[in-house]
Order: C-alpha cells, then structure tokens, then sequence
C-alpha cells in the first residue's frame, strides 16, 4: 500500500489541507494519506496550540467521511523532539509492506537541506511537493531530483494562525472548517482566549 504522510500540528486542521490531502491521493499512485498529528515539543511554549489529543481528535472528525484519508497519532509515542527521519524509520519498521511518501509545501522544500538526514529520506522514500506562495529559491539539487514530485495542486494560503485569529476576534471562520471540526471548536471554546 502507498501511503502520503501529511505531517503539521493542524491546530486546527481546516478545508486548505483537505483539498489538498484529497487532491493528492485522487491525482497521484497513493491509496491513502495519513496526517501524522505532530505534538506540542516540550521546549516550545504552548500558546494557542490545543492538546494534542484535542487536534487529533479534530483530524478524525475532518476525515471520518473519506476513505483514503486517515487520522494518524504515530509521533505520540516517540521520544521528544522528533525528527521525520525517526518517523519514516519507525514507521517502515511497523509497516514493511507499505510505501511511504512524504508530503510537503513547496516553501518546506526550500528548507529541505537543513533538515535532519534529508539525504536518507531522499534515498528511502519520495517527496510529493504542492505549490506554496513563498519566497526564496529552491536549492538545484532539488530541482530536478528523481525522488521529488511536484504536484499541480490548488495553492491554499488558508492557514489555521489566520483562522485561530478570526476565532479570538469573534469572526465568523465556519466556510474554512469542516463542518463537524467548526461545532467541536465552538463547543469546546476553542482559541477564543
């Protein structure tokens, strides 16, 4: 089985990764994505990000109704601070059988080089990139890389910051929820502080 891991805190997750998760398992050869709900690093601040079984629980709600989309909480039980390469090890060690794939926005590729052994994760696994408005240059050598996949993808500068603003300022947000995501925020009171 091909599985495209879409990894973020998504706090909340909202219709922007939606599209764009839907887009990629109908437009590519993935049979599912998964979205790896990341958790809040112990050395960051919390801030407005809710816990992390609060944002996994919005994921599953968001795909309940889809069959190629799944929530995932694999990082919850690795050691803190976490890296994908850690991810992709485990997960290959748990699932041999599958394929899996990274995907990422465009301006995440552009920072690709920094990231921890991007060269075993190029050697291992494909990079499924969909566009971003950002700025500053992709590096050449992941350009034309034959591991890296640039997928046509709606460009959705949706962001759950905008969102969680608009929530705190009393604004209506539900057009850029899942419906079933938008009642959990509002029952629980979310992000109005």
């Amino acid at each position: 089985m091909k599985i495209g891991l879409y990894f973020g805190t998504f706090n909340p997750i909202h219709v922007g990764h939606l599209t764009i998760a839907n887009y990629l398992v109908e437009n590519s050869d993935l049979d599912q994505v998964w979205f790896v709900v990341t958790p809040q690093s112990p050395f960051k601040k919390k801030n407005s990000l809710l816990d992390d079984h609060q944002r996994l629980e919005m994921v599953y709600l968001a795909t309940k109704d889809y069959d190629k989309l799944r929530p995932s909480d694999i990082e919850f039980g690795l050691k803190q601070p976490n890296y994908t390469i850690d991810t992709l090890t485990y997960l290959f060690e748990k699932f041999p059988d599958h394929e899996f794939s990274l995907i990422m926005g465009e301006d995440n590729l552009k920072s690709f080089h920094k990231w921890k052994n991007y060269e075993q994760i190029l050697e291992n696994h494909n990079v499924l990139v969909y566009p971003r408005l950002s700025s500053g240059k992709i590096e050449t050598r992941f350009k034309d890389h034959p591991k890296i996949f640039n997928i046509p993808a709606p460009i959705m500068e949706l962001s759950s910051t905008l969102i969680r603003k608009n929530i705190k300022a009393g604004k209506n947000i539900r057009p850029m929820l899942p419906d079933k995501v938008w009642c959990y925020i509002d029952e629980m009171n979310f992000y109005k502080q």
